[in-house]
């Protein structure tokens, strides 16, 4: 049974939860739901979306291509995010790719429905501006940090909010297995350099691994590390 906008719990993350009942079932009228595999992608840098997508389960990796051919990962969109928002309502080309790095559920919502909420509805409109203003200030954390922060600090603060925002299996693993080369493009540094951090922080006993999985073994040595002790 396909769920339907109106009876969806991921909508009181995002946006929808400002549409009124009218809205959400024209949206759920329109919309379509698809199963997103490991590694493919919602959409690719440059081209134009006629609509967004909820993101019911799973995780995508939001990523822009630097001059260097380096992927750059700036956002982890996950369970209750709307992806494409910023383009539809710009009405601009997206200037990020996303790849989902887990199998993924999501909502595939046509523009319509957006934009003529957009127009009719002060509070859905407010909540969509909410939700920009909240990526923008991501965005300007991650400039910052990369600015601020060594590389070190970076890899440390990537695996705590692996941590708090997608937790850990019964084996103490964090549940969102990235690559090695995804880490070092959500940190901003050369792979090689990643996996020497990874050895490094092992050694010192703040993170144990099994093949691709990483499991966090002192909190408190990476929290130090992030606040510069």
């Amino acid at each position: 049974m396909e769920s339907r906008c109106e009876n969806c719990i991921v909508r009181q993350f995002n946006s929808l939860r400002a549409m009124s009942k009218e809205e959400l079932k024209r949206v759920s009228d329109s919309k379509t739901t698809r199963t997103i595999k490991k590694g493919e992608a919602l959409f690719k840098e440059g081209e134009k979306l006629d609509g967004v997508f909820c993101v019911r389960d799973g995780v995508s990796k939001l990523s822009k291509l630097s001059e260097n051919g380096k992927d750059q990962i700036v956002k982890l969109a996950s369970k209750g995010e709307v992806i494409g928002q910023r383009s539809v309502v710009a009405e601009e080309n997206v200037n990020l790719s996303a790849i989902a790095v887990s199998d993924m559920e999501v909502c595939f919502i046509p523009k319509e429905g957006i934009v003529s909420s957009l127009h009719t509805n002060p509070n859905f409109t407010l909540e969509v501006l909410r939700h920009m203003a909240h990526d923008l200030k991501e965005a300007d954390d991650v400039i910052v940090n990369m600015s601020q922060k060594s590389v070190k600090q970076r890899m440390a603060e990537a695996f705590l909010y692996l941590k708090n925002n997608f937790g850990e299996d019964e084996e103490g693993y964090l549940r969102l297995v990235l690559s090695r080369e995804d880490i070092s493009n959500v940190v901003g540094t050369a792979i090689e350099s990643c996996i020497r951090i990874i050895s490094e922080f092992k050694k010192k006993g703040y993170l144990k691994t099994s093949g691709k999985r990483i499991g966090i073994t002192d909190e408190k040595a990476l929290k130090n590390l992030v606040e510069g002790f």
